[in-house]
């Protein structure tokens, strides 16, 4: 009698776990802290090989904070690729978004004052940081002091950037608001050395609304409008401004 092979059912694949998406990585001469790697490694350094004033390098997933409220200032981070937002909680307990970092940006300098963070920062998507212990760097601005220029230069940035905020927040319209918000991305999305005119959004509605003092459903019309008029395209999070002349004028820039 033939023997009749029993064919066993094939056991389906284990699902495949994702890696984690991290965007490209802005090189070092686009980045934040660029200068003051730059004074501490000198100006011919392959900056690939050699970050001194860099420890570590850490990746952080959507959600993940960075640091809290009232930890005490332990480093300051540049990013590397990703993006961060920044936020305080109101005294009845809401949250108040006071910033978007972007890759290349420097965050963490603003807690110098109190020796302590003054907000929160959690990463709005894969992101990579660039991490500088704050006593590394105290170190090296007391032995190089054009470090502390480098450092009074990104602090300066930052005052600029709030003054856009209280300008955003006091005196624009919901049009002028997303307008400016729009454009102030595209340049510093330029300055590291990005597409000025076709990048990602990586904070949602509520956020950008929370941020510009708007609600979620004015950002979403507003947004609709934009598109309607030609100005825009978005797909997802994905925006592509298309005529940034007409943005300018609504922004009156």
């Amino acid at each position: 009698m033939t023997a009749v092979a029993r064919v066993m059912p094939k056991r389906p694949a284990a699902p495949r776990v994702a890696e984690p998406e991290v965007c490209s990585p802005v090189t070092c001469k686009d980045c934040g802290i660029y200068g003051l790697c730059r004074e501490v490694n000198g100006p011919d350094v392959d900056l690939r090989l050699l970050e001194t004033i860099v420890r570590n390098r850490k990746i952080f997933k959507r959600g993940e904070l960075l640091y809290r409220v009232g930890e005490p200032l332990r480093a300051v981070y540049a990013i590397r690729s990703g993006s961060i937002k920044s936020y305080v909680l109101t005294n009845d307990g809401r949250v108040q978004i006071t910033g978007f970092h972007i890759t290349g940006e420097v965050l963490g300098l603003g807690a110098l004052v109190a020796n302590q963070y003054m907000s929160e920062a959690r990463a709005l998507e894969t992101t990579m940081v660039c991490e500088v212990p704050i006593d590394v760097l105290e170190a090296y601005s007391a032995e190089v002091p054009s470090i502390r220029q480098q450092m009074l230069k990104i602090m300066s940035q930052e005052i600029l950037d709030n003054q856009e905020l209280m300008l955003l927040l006091g005196k624009k319209n919901s049009d002028e608001r997303l307008a400016t918000f729009l454009l102030s991305l595209s340049r510093r999305f330029q300055r590291r050395s990005y597409s000025p005119t076709q990048f990602n959004l990586s904070m949602s509605r509520s956020d950008i609304g929370n941020y510009l003092g708007m609600a979620e459903e004015t950002v979403c019309r507003v947004f609709t409008r934009f598109q309607d008029d030609g100005l825009l395209t978005t797909e997802r999070r994905q925006v592509q401004l298309l005529d940034q002349d007409r943005l300018r004028s609504i922004a009156r820039i």
